[in-house]
């Protein structure tokens, strides 16, 4: 086995994705984009949401958001609902896993706000049931996904942004969902404060 070889097969796969997929995610990324620009403008927040690599790229996004991207700017409002340990384990305790997220969007939630759901597969319960308390709260939901959306693709409603990576590999898809993030925080950023 050549870990050299498999290392640039791993590069090589990566760039070919992100190459290949432009061209159906830049439309829905700038959506996305307009959406979260609009609701921070309107003193609205975005919550973001997900599990295992899923939950750092939800606390990746809000840290960038609520501290700084690339640009000087004040915070931006953002929260990461996979951050509090006490209330996900009080939640999961005495209720069920799958509603971690929902108890805090409908608890948190308001109609200007935006929740970013990510979940790979799509099919993710807690993110799921996120996404119904969203619509409950009148949030609107951009949803980040691969492997062709999953159940919350069908979900979505009017109004809602998907962002869908055309790919199977968990990997993949992660590496995407990153560049996704950081594409997010770079036009919201030229939304509010102008290109440079």
């Amino acid at each position: 086995m050549d870990i050299v070889e498999r290392i640039n097969r791993h590069f090589s796969e990566s760039a070919r994705l992100k190459l290949q997929a432009v061209d159906a995610l830049a439309q829905p990324i700038a959506r996305a984009a307009h959406c979260m620009a609009r609701s921070l403008l309107a003193d609205g927040k975005i919550m973001a949401c997900g599990n295992g690599g899923s939950a750092a790229d939800a606390q990746h996004f809000a840290a960038e958001l609520l501290n700084r991207f690339e640009r000087e700017r004040p915070g931006l409002a953002a929260l990461a609902l996979t951050t509090d340990t006490s209330t996900l384990t009080s939640i999961a305790n005495d209720y069920h896993y799958d509603l971690v997220f929902a108890k805090q969007v409908r608890a948190l939630g308001h109609s200007q706000d935006v929740l970013l759901a990510i979940s790979t597969s799509g099919d993710s319960p807690s993110v799921l049931e996120a996404v119904d308390a969203a619509h409950e709260r009148q949030i609107s939901v951009v949803a980040l996904t691969g492997k062709k959306g999953g159940a919350l693709l069908a979900r979505l409603r009017e109004g809602d942004v998907s962002i869908c990576v055309p790919a199977d590999s968990t990997a993949r898809i992660q590496e995407v969902h990153l560049l996704t993030l950081h594409c997010l925080c770079d036009a919201i950023d030229c939304l509010l404060l102008g290109g440079e």
